[in-house]
């Protein structure tokens, strides 16, 4: 079928029915079975959205091109059309695999890059490698964008098995975020990683030379304190950094996609290389399954699908992204860049518009602390947002499993509200049962009306561990892929960044009070007012 008439099945679908997901329950004893996938140690529960097996049927229709595509991907054929580039960042997490993908000098790349990694990490974990004042305690990792979401959301989820120096991350070229990471570190026993593939990041740089100050003010030799994750040799030359110290990436890695290799420098620095490796063995085995699994049966294929039907045939908006662990707090603001970055897009590979809505507006914060911010618009709002409840059967603090079994049922509980809601007259039974009547009963039920029918999915795993964490972000990067394969946009450039940082070089010197021309009227008045109060200074 046509890729066209496949989406005007959905529409007509979605359109013809009023499926309620309590009623599917009910006419589907086999519902929860059915609709849930399990792979790996892993859970994907479906099973609480308006899809039936006749809309998942047309849903699947969609992935005809995908086996392809995918294919072409994992071989080194450069999809990256727009900037005539591979897409190989699988190929990071397959270091120890002939051939798969890319070919052997890719995997023999890979490979050697780990290991000058895992010799340094080793090094500077077990004091041969050191500052001024003795071994490193602390790590500060100095990126924007995936050179910084990446890491700092890892190392946050991965903060059990940190044995290593301290990691600090510092991305907002704000300088209340160098100070306020610099400030209580010892400089004589702080390495400073610069993660810029360029070297030339105006924020990243802008930091990194703010921390090179801090450091020449008190230790002999800044140099001896910096480690660069850059492919611009000849740039961190100029910086006296020891090459045995600079670690780079080719061009088919993007930086959303990065923190498998050397931008992970700061994580394996913290959790140390078997970890990382266990990392990485984590994504590899979500490629496997993605490359391997029916399409019915494949999680990140089923993930994908199942937003394409919330956005572009639902017309959801946005996707709420909810972790019930803390420690994966930062997950939604590192998927938020993957889906928003990668899928952002309003034309399709050749240039045309698109005839579908793009991605969707990905935002979320952990359980148990949104429940008590955003969720009333969630259950009682006039919009509807899909929900992606992720969430760890065990925690690693066995003294307080009492505090995760209540995390856990809080998570059950709130994707169960979302798609049972509570009807007028239960409401109604509800008031009458604190004794009011009349009039008021009926108000005051009406407040406490719950529309259920209220779309989630739930993604469970037995413990946040080095390698379930390689198999979410796995997944999610997967996700993100076999939605754009579908939309038929380039998931892998970003142009939508570049404008703004190009007009902010143009609207700087407006701040010193320079003339710019062809500036526009209010971008000139605000200028004017901020230069008012900084006492007219630059």
């Amino acid at each position: 079928m046509p890729i066209d008439a496949v989406w005007d099945r959905l529409t007509a679908l979605h359109q013809a029915s009023a499926l309620n997901i309590p009623a599917l329950f009910a006419a589907d004893p086999d519902r929860a079975e059915g609709f849930t996938i399990r792979a790996d140690g892993m859970v994907f529960d479906y099973s609480k959205t308006a899809i039936d097996r006749e809309t998942r049927d047309a849903l699947l229709a969609l992935t005809a091109d995908l086996n392809a595509r995918r294919d072409a991907m994992l071989s080194g054929e450069k999809i990256n059309e727009t900037e005539g580039r591979a897409v190989l960042h699988a190929a990071l997490r397959h270091p120890d695999t002939p051939l798969w993908p890319g070919g052997e000098a890719v995997r023999a790349g890979v490979a050697a890059t780990l290991a000058r990694m895992a010799s340094f990490a080793t090094h500077i974990r077990d004091g041969e490698i050191r500052g001024q004042g003795g071994a490193f305690t602390d790590v500060v990792n100095i990126g924007i964008g995936g050179s910084d979401l990446g890491p700092a959301m890892a190392a946050r989820a991965l903060t059990p098995y940190q044995d290593g120096p301290r990691l600090h991350f510092v991305s907002n070229v704000d300088g209340a975020d160098l100070a306020d990471t610099l400030r209580g570190l010892d400089p004589a026993r702080t390495l400073v990683i610069v993660a810029s593939k360029t070297f030339t990041t105006i924020e990243t740089m802008t930091n990194a030379r703010s921390a090179q100050d801090w450091l020449a003010a008190h230790v002999d030799d800044p140099a001896q304190q910096f480690a660069a994750v850059s492919s611009a040799t000849d740039k961190t030359a100029e910086w006296s950094i020891d090459p045995d110290r600079v670690f780079g990436f080719e061009d088919w890695v993007g930086g959303r996609y990065s923190v498998w290799g050397p931008i992970g420098l700061s994580l394996m620095l913290g959790i140390g290389p078997q970890r990382f490796r266990e990392f990485l063995r984590g994504g590899a085995a979500m490629d496997d399954h993605f490359r391997s699994a029916p399409h019915a049966r494949n999680m990140p294929v089923m993930l994908a699908l199942v937003g394409l039907w919330h956005h572009q045939i639902c017309g959801y908006p946005t996707r709420a992204v909810l972790p019930y662990a803390q420690r994966l707090g930062r997950l939604p603001a590192y998927l938020q860049q993957l889906e928003m970055e990668s899928n952002g897009k309003r034309v399709a590979m050749d240039g045309s518009d698109l005839t579908h809505g793009s991605g969707p507006v990905v935002w979320g914060e952990p359980g148990t602390n949104g429940q008590h911010a955003f969720y009333q618009l969630i259950h009682q709002g006039t919009q509807i947002v899909p929900c992606e409840f992720i969430a760890a059967a065990c925690g690693h603090e066995p003294a307080l499993d009492h505090h995760h079994k209540l995390l856990l049922a809080n998570c059950l509980a709130q994707s169960e509200a979302l798609m049972r809601g509570r009807d007028l007259d239960e409401a109604r039974q509800l008031m009458a049962a604190q004794g009011l009547t009349g009039a008021e009963l009926d108000r005051q039920a009406r407040h406490r009306v719950f529309p259920g029918n209220r779309p989630s999915t739930t993604l469970l795993v037995r413990q946040v561990t080095p390698y379930t964490l390689g198999q979410i972000i796995a997944l999610y990067e997967h996700r993100v892929f076999v939605e754009g394969v579908v939309l038929g946009l380039n998931s892998f450039d970003q142009w939508g960044v570049e404008l703004g940082k190009e007009l902010a070089k143009s609207v700087a010197p407006l701040l010193d009070g320079k003339t710019v021309p062809d500036q526009d009227a209010s971008t000139l008045s605000l200028a004017e007012a901020l230069r008012e109060m900084r006492g007219g200074e630059g």
